[in-house]
């Protein structure tokens, strides 16, 4: 009998997808999830199978360098056993001249791109070896084996599958959400996602133990936390926090990742200039769910960054209440992290779900960022031990330059303070936890204001499940400021802190090992907040907005002056107004106004304030955010009273309609309506417009000149080409403003 011939083979790729969830990356590759069967069919040319005489033999490789050791190889037959930790195949259907066969990957196996092959082995002895082809293998949240497995098919719907959502901007008063196109089954993104893991430095340096690490997915995200922020050549986002963009985009004009994952890989992996902290979490929640791995992008207003790791932030103060910048410490209006799903072996049980991933680079790589930002950077290319498993150490490459990755960290341990387990869980409770102190700096000393022990980590957000709300997740983070259990958990994270200087494995042996006071003039108990100085002197100050903050207007405020003595009272109030980047950076004051005000016993008195509009246009900063602060001081006492009020300048949205039924490939009109908010004319508009499976790419429309408050709108064409819920974001920017939005959800039907 003549040996097995195979002529064709059938991947089923448009079956297989949507068994697997991935029909909307394509229909016609192959794309599967491990741990979940896989079907194809085999065509021979010259006889059928016959079970006994033929024996057909299964290779799969992946990486440059397959190893049957390393798990990056596998050889299977129909015939083998297999096992959870197997690659396996069985016979599904025979017929005259083909084979059905199934196929399927352990939930441990590394994901990637595949070569698959077979070796057919006839009965007189003859081998033929044939390569079917290439397919790609997903993380899978539907399989209970993979470490990624989401119990909740709503929560995969809405953290695998949807590609849209919002990320929340503004400040703890007024929260706006930032429509966003992730994007991930838009063409070429997996290849992209899979591209940016070939570029790291890990795979760079160890190809072969890179690839052989894939299936975990605590290794997987931190590589791709490294990869997402970069300050050379290989990373997809440069970041930029100062006022001058010219050479690149303003991280505020951005309003999905596809473009950006583009711009990367056409430019030959070239960083993409600008990111800030919610494109650069926004570009990871599209790397995350492409590979397929349950990922939600959270915000965290009034977010600390503790650059010496004592859980406190220091804010400075001058004797007018101009807030002084603070090279150290900072309070961010608000900053923008990825959770991740997965469990966390490498953890004490209970320590799984969901895990903090911050890709944002806090600062250039100057050998500070480990004492600094809490960072794992190192000097030089050298092994070191970022994970461990039962079968031996990993390891993971660090750059030349300095590698900037964040996480995981498991949200339940930063609740429970227990920043001591993996990774970089102390950073991430500095942020959502961490006291501050406010200090007044005049005649070269420091005055200690008042300590404060809820202000940092306020209303931390994330876009609901299937809907388009908000939800507040402050309580996955903390226990309820103010409460004993609060305070416990601040106190034993403080100390484990403590311990850790000493016994710290990278600084044990450095002069910042040693214990450290908190600071000087600092409180000696943590278990509550120090006395305001607004209960010693017995006076309140309040800031109370009478208009809307539109931008264009002029500011109009109050300040609230209560005495709740029964004396008299004489104050004397610096009034300050100045420009905040969002990461609480301070720009120059461009207001000040001092005011006296009398106050009778338990008397209450109104102070008008007004900011024109032509006072602050020229000084404000693309994050619209205004600071206005006021120190009072009352002659009888030396205390003083700090009060101040973050207000953030918003514009009219960006009107979207759809005209029509939107139909799978059939043309739709959008109109979309905008206009110019400002007084005054402005220049080099442009309006930007996309959505995932609606437009094959960004659309940009050139407005050039806009008159003052001129009302506009423009119809667009487009064909959608996958059905579904939908949505289309869009951006006007000019020389004047840099992001008014929109955004409108549209379902797309198959057939009318």
């Amino acid at each position: 009998m003549a040996g097995l011939e195979l002529s064709a083979t059938d991947f089923q790729s448009s079956w297989n997808n949507m068994q697997h969830h991935t029909e909307e990356i394509s229909s016609e590759r192959l794309l599967v999830r491990r741990g979940q069967a896989f079907h194809i069919t085999l065509y021979f040319r010259n006889r059928g199978f016959q079970p006994g005489l033929d024996n057909i033999i299964f290779v799969v490789e992946t990486g440059l360098l397959p190893d049957l050791a390393k798990g990056t190889r596998a050889v299977f037959s129909m015939a083998g056993g297999g096992g959870p930790s197997l690659w396996m195949a069985s016979l599904e259907t025979r017929r005259a001249s083909s084979l059905d066969v199934s196929l399927c990957a352990p939930p441990t196996a590394a994901v990637g791109r595949y070569l698959l092959k077979v070796h057919i082995d006839s009965v007189q002895g003859s081998v033929t070896a044939y390569q079917l082809g290439e397919f790609i293998l997903l993380f899978n949240p539907w399989c209970p084996g993979d470490a990624v497995y989401l119990d909740s098919e709503p929560q995969r719907q809405e953290y695998v599958m949807n590609d849209y959502g919002f990320i929340y901007q503004g400040n703890k008063n007024w929260i706006r959400p930032c429509p966003w196109n992730y994007g991930q089954f838009e063409e070429n993104i997996i290849d992209i996602c899979l591209e940016l893991l070939d570029k790291s430095l890990n795979f760079q340096v160890d190809p072969a133990t890179d690839c052989a690490l894939r299936g975990n997915p605590v290794y997987i995200s931190r590589v791709v936390s490294a990869m997402i922020n970069s300050n050379d050549d290989s990373g997809v986002l440069n970041g930029k926090w100062s006022e001058d963009y010219l050479d690149g985009i303003n991280p505020a004009e951005w309003t999905g990742s596809v473009a950006i994952l583009r711009q990367w890989h056409a430019t030959g992996c070239q960083p993409v200039c600008y990111g800030q902290c919610w494109v650069f979490a926004a570009i990871m929640c599209t790397v995350m769910r492409c590979l397929g791995i349950p990922t939600r992008v959270i915000t965290n207003f009034d977010s600390g960054h503790d650059t010496d790791g004592n859980l406190i932030i220091d804010e400075y103060y001058d004797n007018t209440g101009r807030i002084l910048e603070n090279k150290k410490d900072a309070v961010w209006n608000f900053h923008v992290w990825n959770e991740c799903w997965m469990a966390r072996k490498d953890l004490p049980p209970g320590y799984g779900g969901w895990q903090v991933l911050d890709a944002t680079p806090q600062e250039t790589s100057n050998g500070e960022a480990l004492q600094k930002k809490g960072r794992t950077h190192f000097h030089g290319i050298r092994p070191c031990p970022y994970l461990t498993y039962s079968n031996g150490p990993s390891w993971l490459f660090c750059s030349p330059s300095g590698l900037y990755c964040c996480g995981p960290a498991s949200v339940r341990a930063i609740k429970e303070g227990e920043v001591d387990l993996n990774y970089d869980t102390a950073f991430v409770f500095s942020m959502v936890n961490a006291d501050c102190v406010s200090w007044l700096v005049h005649g070269g000393k420091e005055q200690r204001l008042h300590r404060d022990t809820n202000s940092v980590g306020n209303f931390i957000s994330t876009k609901s499940i299937q809907s388009d709300d908000r939800d507040d997740i402050t309580e996955n983070y903390k226990y309820e400021e103010g409460s004993p259990q609060e305070r416990q958990v601040f106190l034993k994270a403080l100390q484990k802190l403590k311990i850790r200087r000493f016994e710290g494995p990278y600084q044990a042996n450095s002069p910042s090992s040693k214990p450290m006071p908190l600071s000087q003039n600092r409180p000696q108990s943590l278990h509550r907040p120090s006395l305001r100085p607004s209960d010693v002197i017995q006076v309140s100050l309040k800031f109370q907005l009478l208009d809307p903050p539109n931008m264009g207007q002029d500011i109009r405020f109050v300040l609230l002056a209560l005495n709740m003595s029964l004396q008299f009272k004489d104050l004397k109030v610096s009034l300050s107004a100045q420009s905040l980047l969002h990461d609480g950076s301070p720009l120059p004051p461009f207001w000040q106004d001092t005011a006296f005000i009398t106050l009778c016993p338990e008397e209450a008195k109104t102070h008008p304030c007004q900011i024109p509009y032509s006072k602050y246009s020229q000084h404000l900063s693309t994050d619209k955010l205004i600071h206005i602060s006021a120190l009072g001081e009352e002659k009888s006492s030396p205390e003083k009273i700090l009060v101040d009020k973050i207000i953030t300048l918003t514009y009219p949205a960006i009107v979207i309609n759809v005209l029509g039924a939107a139909i799978v490939n059939q043309p739709l009109s959008i109109q979309v309506i905008f206009s110019n908010p400002l007084s005054e004319q402005v220049e080099d508009c442009v309006l930007t417009v996309e959505g995932s499976g609606l437009f094959k790419k960004q659309q940009r429309v050139l407005i050039g000149v806009f008159k003052p408050q001129h009302r506009a709108s423009i119809t667009l064409k487009t064909v959608p080409f996958k059905s579904g819920q939908r949505q289309i974001q869009a951006n006007l920017r000019s020389n004047k403003f840099k992001d008014i939005k929109g955004y409108r959800n549209v379902y797309v039907d198959l057939t009318l």
